[in-house]
């Protein structure tokens, strides 16, 4: 029967493979997912015993008591002086299921990540609310870590970020760095913004604005002169501002919409695509700079001439999704197959990479 070791060795494992993701279900060997492909590790199958103890040997009371009313639990996982793993149990078939993803230690410096220029600029801004959206495992982390350590080398400020769980952990550097996470540290994103307020935080960094409290929270911190970054589960600019928009009653919208109008400074959207070149993925990105055009475009509720605006507004840095898949396809980064699938307009982009 695996014990905790027994799980430390299919991590091990997993890394050798390259695995972003590993998945652990009572009737099946450990799973992984490699470069977006799913397979299995050539281990034995896992029991419902197993999985029960793998858990146990993970967690403190505390979380298995949140396990035992809730039946998931999301938590972090860490081999010290390997690798750690952001990690959701949960049941499936009356038995524990466990999907654990890799995380880097070492956050990555913002020039590897081959992300656009524009990216840095925004880095320097003052105050306002910047959003990283994508699909889960599109490397929102990834990219808002990246910026968080940019300014941790710049900069002599303040910096708090709520996360679920704690990822990428900084050591402070110009900047003091605290680090708080979801369960442990805190009890909600609301609850954890809301005190931020109060600890002369120059830059907060919100894990989701996943409900509106803290979507609400977090514009007002932005428009009372701080920096916040945060991310949304959204494909694209257009779709980002309608959802924060949608979480309101309709007699608040309008209000809500001139101060989005007021704060938002950025929308960066990435897609992650398998690279062809060599192994490994590389992110797409669509970017949305806040300029009095796109302002008065939230402000008017007219987002349907977002995607106009981006594609004319290049020369500042815009790009559209689309744009941004196939200059990776023509600098032999991506195939045509996996551009034209995840493409914005599948046959416009089609039709480009023809010519």
């Amino acid at each position: 029967m695996p014990e905790l070791s027994a799980l430390d060795e299919i991590l091990r494992k997993a890394n050798d493979n390259d695995a972003s993701d590993v998945h652990l279900v009572a009737g099946h060997p450990p799973m992984v997912r490699a470069q977006t492909v799913m397979q299995p590790l050539d281990m034995p199958a896992l029991s419902s015993e197993d999985m029960w103890r793998i858990l146990a040997g993970m967690t403190n009371e505390i979380q298995r008591r949140h396990f035992e009313q809730h039946l998931d639990l999301d938590f972090s996982y860490e081999i010290p002086g390997f690798r750690r793993y952001r990690v959701n149990a949960h049941m499936q078939r009356g038995m524990v299921g466990m999907a654990m993803r890799a995380i880097r230690t070492k956050v990555p410096p913002l020039a590897t990540l081959n992300l656009p220029e524009v990216i840095s600029r925004l880095t320097y801004l003052p105050r306002g609310l910047v959003l990283v959206t994508g699909d889960t495992g599109s490397g929102k982390s990834t990219t808002l870590a990246a910026m968080i350590q940019a300014m941790n080398e710049r900069y002599r400020k303040h910096i708090i970020t709520l996360e679920d769980p704690v990822e990428y952990t900084f050591a402070s550097q110009k900047c003091l760095i605290e680090q708080r996470e979801l369960g442990a540290d805190m009890p909600t994103f609301a609850s954890g913004l809301k005190h931020a307020l109060r600890q002369d935080p120059d830059i907060i960094l919100v894990g989701e604005m996943r409900d509106l409290d803290t979507t609400a929270l977090a514009i007002t911190a932005a428009e009372t002169g701080h920096l916040v970054l945060s991310t949304l589960h959204t494909v694209n600019a257009s779709q980002t501002v309608e959802r924060i928009v949608d979480m309101y009653p309709a007699n608040q919208q309008n209000q809500i919409r001139a101060m989005l109008a007021n704060t938002l400074q950025a929308v960066v959207s990435q897609t992650l695509f398998r690279r062809i070149d060599k192994p490994g993925m590389v992110p797409a990105i669509e970017v949305m700079l806040c300029t009095p055009a796109v302002r008065n475009i939230i402000r008017e509720a007219r987002t349907y001439e977002i995607p106009n605006v981006i594609e004319t507004s290049r020369s500042i840095g815009m790009t559209t999704l689309d744009n941004a898949i196939a200059e990776l396809y023509f600098n032999g980064m991506i195939s045509r197959d996996d551009a034209v699938a995840q493409a914005a307009y599948p046959d416009k982009l089609d039709r480009m990479l023809a010519a």
